[in-house]
């Protein structure tokens, strides 16, 4: 995620926390922002995991997905 997309988060948590609070439409940015910054979050996590491997007494092991998720 961009720096200034960052920035742009949490320059509205602070906004939000004011007497005066956010407009409708900056809440709808937040959102929006939000669920961008989570996204990819989530896809460096999976990217991390995919390259993660056990080492046990049986050797090296590449992890799995759990089945059903």
């Amino acid at each position: 995620m961009l720096e200034e997309k960052i920035k742009r988060i949490n320059e509205l948590a602070r906004k939000a926390k004011t007497p005066e609070g956010l407009t409708p439409e900056e809440i709808a940015e937040r959102k929006k922002l939000r669920e961008e910054y989570i996204a990819e979050w989530r896809q460096g996590v999976v990217q991390v995991l995919d390259n993660t491997y056990v080492v046990d007494e049986n050797g090296k092991r590449k992890l799995r997905k759990k089945s059903g998720n």
